[in-house]
């Protein structure tokens, strides 16, 4: 429901596990099979040569280092840069406004904007549900979808309470909302489960 790139997440993950994958498998068959063991010492070893070698034809008048180390800096720096610009894109799509309306106009013909903050469903509807006993926790948030604000309410109910009923009670409480607000808030429910529902030593709804 929120703007986290997950076919590129997924994508990356992927290609992540592949490469990990032939690097385990390779590592397996180095230290396995002798002939290939010899053939990774020969090839290794001919790379490191040739990469001193180059090292000393290439450094630069002005500082006396190879360009190498420049490139690799800012290879690394590049690196740095697009992690921390895929960690920004992860979970966006927050929203900060329920509703916007449109005022009316005043004595100069100007006429303001009416915004209704998300954190006011995102209270009412949270304080609601947490004052039920059946319930371990609940979680509200809003997000931009399909060019408005959907509410996402996700709740942990007790173990063996019946999730249909759980279902009713929250949409019978956005109905509710809806009716005060004088508008119909798209709502996606998310009912969970975890451990401590099974090991709480709580009252138990059945």
């Amino acid at each position: 429901m929120n703007g986290t790139p997950r076919v590129l997440n997924r994508t990356l993950l992927a290609l992540a596990g592949l490469l990990m994958l032939a690097v385990g498998v390779g590592l397996v068959l180095i230290a396995t099979v002798p002939a290939i063991a010899h053939w990774w010492q020969d090839y290794a070893g001919a790379q490191v040569d040739w990469l001193v070698d180059y090292e000393q034809r290439s450094r630069l008048i002005v500082t006396g280092q190879s360009w190498i180390w420049l490139a690799a800096a800012a290879y690394f720096v590049l690196v740095v840069v697009l992690m921390v610009t895929w960690i920004a894109n992860q979970g966006k799509g927050r929203a900060n406004t329920l509703v916007a309306r449109a005022g009316t106009a005043d004595d100069d013909g100007a006429a303001g904007v009416v915004k209704l903050s998300s954190a006011v469903a995102e209270q009412a509807l949270k304080s609601a549900l947490l004052e039920r006993k059946d319930l371990l926790g609940v979680s509200v948030t809003s997000y931009d979808f399909n060019n408005e604000t959907a509410l996402k309410v996700r709740v942990l109910p007790r173990q063996g309470v019946a999730p249909h009923a759980v279902a009713e009670d929250v949409g019978e409480l956005v109905a509710a909302l809806d009716e005060l607000l004088g508008v119909e808030v798209p709502v996606l429910l998310s009912i969970g489960a975890a451990a401590r529902s099974r090991f709480t030593k709580a009252e138990r709804v059945r």
